[in-house]
């Protein structure tokens, strides 16, 4: 069994309007410090293989095909076990 983590991000070339409001909620909130917000998604996924090089090729087909939208998203996985 293997884990796998996945994080997608809004690429840093494209306006993250969910980021924006956030930060300027903040901002409201007296939390001055705060210059940037990206808002973002986090995933575990439970593998049923052994194969690290299986799961990799397979974690990386899930973020290309449904996991992350590629044209405004960027993805980054970690396995473990």
């Amino acid at each position: 069994m293997i884990k796998a983590t996945v994080y997608v991000t809004i690429k840093e070339s494209v306006l993250d309007p969910q980021g924006v409001a956030v930060q300027g909620a903040l901002h409201s909130m007296g939390f001055r410090e705060v210059s940037s917000v990206r808002i973002g998604k986090y995933m575990e996924l439970e593998l049923d293989t052994d194969d690290r090089f299986e799961a990799e090729a397979r974690v990386k087909a899930m973020c290309e095909k449904l996991l992350a939208n590629t044209v405004v998203e960027d993805y980054r996985f970690e396995l473990e076990g």
